[in-house]
Parts: C-alpha cells; structure tokens; sequence
C-alpha cells in the first residue's frame, strides 16, 4: 500500500488551494491523497443527545468542510484516491502524528480568520517544526502556487546535513521535468579575508570556490542517480535567507532542510526555513534532517 500524501483542510481558501496544491503533487507522484480536519467536535457527542438534540453542528461542520475538500480534489484528479476524516483533537497534535505514516504533509499558509499575506498561521508554523516527515506549505503568488516557473530551487547546506533536502529536490526535478537550481549564499568572513594566502588580492575568490565545491559535493550522488535532471548550480554572496527568499520569485517550490528536536516540545525553526515560511513567493518545502 503507498504512502499517501496528507493536506490539512480547514474551511479557509488558503487550505482549499492547498488540496489544489496536494491533489497535482498525489497525480504527478501516483499516491494517494488523504484530507482531514481535526476539530474538537468530540467533547459535544455526550452533551448533544442528553439535551434532545441531533448531530452536533459542529460535526456537520467538520464534515462539511472535509466533503467539500474532497470532491474539489475528484473533480480536478479523479484518478487520484482520495480519502477524508476528521480528527477530534488539536490540530498540530494530530497532523504531526499524521506525519508519521506520510509521504508529505501539506498545508495552506493561514487557517481560517488569517490574513492573506500576513504571517505565517501558527499551525502551520508549528507543524513545520515538529513533523517528522516533508512538510510542504503552500504559499506565495499565482504563478508559484501554480508551477509556471518550470523551476526548482534547493538551499544547499553542508553535503551531509542538507543530503535529504537535495534528494527531494531531485525526485521533484525529475517528477516536473523542470530545471533543478542548486544554491548556497556564501559570505566571507573578515579573519579568511585578511589571513588567508589564497584570497590575497582577490578577498572574494577563496570563499566563492569553497562554495561551489560544496555545491557539487552536496548532489554529486544525485547527479550520478538521476542524470536527466537538469541542473544549474550558484554560489551566491549573501545570508542564506535573503538569497532563497530573493530567488523564490522565480520558483515554483523552494526545499531546505531543517533539524528536528529531539524533545516532544519541539524547538523554532531555522532561522532560513522561518525567513522563507513567512516571505517565500512560491511554496516552501521544509525537510527534516538529522539532529
């Protein structure tokens, strides 16, 4: 049986293009797709027939919401299968559990009473530091959200810590069909200026040549795997952040990997991975890496 794909629905528009989002990704990859809701409806099943009353409209809510959702996603992919269910409890406790017998997880940027634009929604926030799978949030413009770009764009970290964000990168390049751009900002720091024998007279050069080698060393393995990729490697000059957040205009889904704690509480995102979630013009995918 394959992992399905998992988007959390909530009513609000920006969770619907997310099931548009969630429902191309489960066509484009042949897995199913599985939609739900959590909701606390469950605390009013004792309370609504002890006062002679029918189905809580809370649960009708809830299951209003995930059947609207759900045919949405037929209509558009009626091959794909698509499955629903509403989970009475928070929400980031059960989408988190839900991450864990899932190929990806995928949301919109804000739940329900969000502004579009604004900040990013606190359960996305959330889940994003805590799954233990691929979270994906669907963010940014038109053109982003609906992949007309034909482009990738990977933050590359160290070849070892960033492996699993460039090996998402690739299977996604591949998938698409488009072009895969590999990036890492690089800035120079003052001591290697000034003491390195290497980037005397050219203070820039030593730093931007490391950079790239750690470019080529990050997905040399990819490359080997999946030669049909194309790819376009840049070292750029800059904090990571500003470099990804810059370049995500022109990507239809930007990946970087991100620890995860070790602790059940969870601990802030990256400082990259939080930069991109609030201002990314494309979706962002944060991808857990080993602490």
């Amino acid at each position: 049986m394959k992992v399905p794909l998992v988007s959390a629905v909530d009513g609000s528009e920006t969770s619907l293009r997310a099931v548009d989002w969630a429902v191309d990704e489960a066509a484009l990859h042949g897995l199913p797709l599985r939609l739900v809701h959590a909701s606390g409806w469950e605390q009013y099943k004792v309370v609504a027939p002890a006062l002679g009353l029918g189905l809580p409209l809370e649960q009708q809510l809830a299951d209003s919401i995930v059947e609207i959702a759900a045919q949405r996603a037929r209509r558009r992919h009626p091959d794909v299968d698509v499955s629903v269910e509403v989970l009475p409890e928070d929400a980031v406790i059960a989408l988190v559990r839900e991450g864990r017998r899932a190929a990806a997880l995928i949301t919109g940027e804000r739940g329900r009473g969000g502004v579009t634009g604004l900040l990013l929604g606190s359960v996305s926030a959330a889940v994003a530091a805590r799954a233990h799978c691929p979270v994906i949030v669907v963010r940014g413009d038109k053109a982003g959200i609906e992949g007309a770009h034909g482009r990738i764009l990977v933050g590359v970290e160290d070849p070892q810590g960033g492996s699993a964000a460039v090996r998402f990168a690739f299977r996604e390049a591949a998938a698409r069909g488009c072009v895969l751009d590999a990036v890492h900002a690089w800035r120079c720091p003052s001591h290697e200026r000034a003491e390195h024998p290497r980037t005397a007279g050219e203070p820039h050069l030593y730093c931007k040549e490391r950079a790239a080698t750690l470019i080529d060393e990050a997905v040399a393995e990819c490359v080997h795997d999946q030669p049909t990729v194309r790819l376009h490697s840049a070292a750029v000059e800059g904090t990571a952040a500003k470099v990804l957040v810059q370049r995500s205009a022109a990507a239809d889904l930007i990946i970087v990997g991100a620890r995860r704690p070790r602790g059940p509480l969870g601990l802030p995102l990256g400082r990259v991975a939080h930069a991109l979630l609030h201002h990314a013009d494309c979706p962002v995918a944060v991808i857990p890496r080993a602490a």
